[in-house]
């Protein structure tokens, strides 16, 4: 399950929930993520991992791809 903010400038109006989800919303409006039951991303923060090492690897994996 996914909670989204639509509170955001386009976002709005809301006349038709499900065409603002569909043609509007980004992954950047979702504050909330959990799956069975567990809490994934609560208010945009990752519970799960440590973003920042996940960055860190991203960077040198990426610069080890492009070397080869």
């Amino acid at each position: 399950m996914i909670l989204i903010d639509f509170e955001k400038p386009h976002l709005t109006p809301t006349h038709d929930f499900y065409a603002n989800l569909v043609y509007s919303a980004h992954g950047s409006d979702v504050v909330t993520v959990i799956v069975d039951g567990e809490i994934l991303m609560e208010n945009r923060k990752v519970k799960t991992l440590n973003e920042s090492t996940v960055i860190k690897r991203t960077r040198k994996t990426a610069l080890d791809l492009v070397e080869r």
